[in-house]
């Protein structure tokens, strides 16, 4: 495992409790593009240099995974915020922008009458996160991949 190579892997991530957060199990594997930031930090360093086949426990850190939370990324907002027909609940995850106009991902944590409480935390931001992995496949980037940094077709996605 290299930079420019597409790696394919089953894994199961979990929380530090044990709970599963997300597994490849009865699914195709993952493929991604190694030093092309498509995974967390942490798993993409610890999977460098090794092969198909090798099975891997890593541990990632609140700040090589979805980094710290930020307390100033909680904000209470108006309901008039969102719009009119939206069926605001505990739990929904919307997207917005930022002032630049860039996407950003946000989750309402709480409902109170007109007054409606998002994080813009990445829900496993804080957390040390556990993967199991195994690299199931190892190749070389096509030139389309690299261009576009991830991976495309039987191991990745169309475009």
């Amino acid at each position: 495992v290299t930079d420019g190579a597409v790696v394919t892997m089953h894994y199961k991530l979990t929380r530090g409790g044990g709970e599963v957060v997300d597994s490849s199990e009865g699914r195709e594997p993952l493929a991604y593009l190694h030093g092309a930031s498509n995974i967390v930090p942490g798993l993409e360093k610890e999977l460098t240099g090794k092969s198909v086949g090798e099975k891997l426990n890593v541990v990632v850190s609140p700040e090589e995974g979805y980094g710290p939370r930020h307390d100033d990324a909680v904000q209470v907002v108006d309901r008039g915020q969102f719009p009119p027909d939206a069926q605001l609940e505990e739990g929904l995850q919307f997207q917005a922008v930022d002032q630049d106009q860039n996407p950003l991902m946000g989750r309402i944590d709480k409902v109170e009458g007109d007054k409606i409480t998002v994080d813009f935390n990445h829900v496993l931001a804080g957390q040390t996160l556990h993967f199991d992995v195994e690299i199931v496949g190892v190749r070389a980037a096509t030139d389309a991949e690299r261009d576009q940094g991830h991976p495309q077709g039987p191991d990745g996605h169309d475009h």
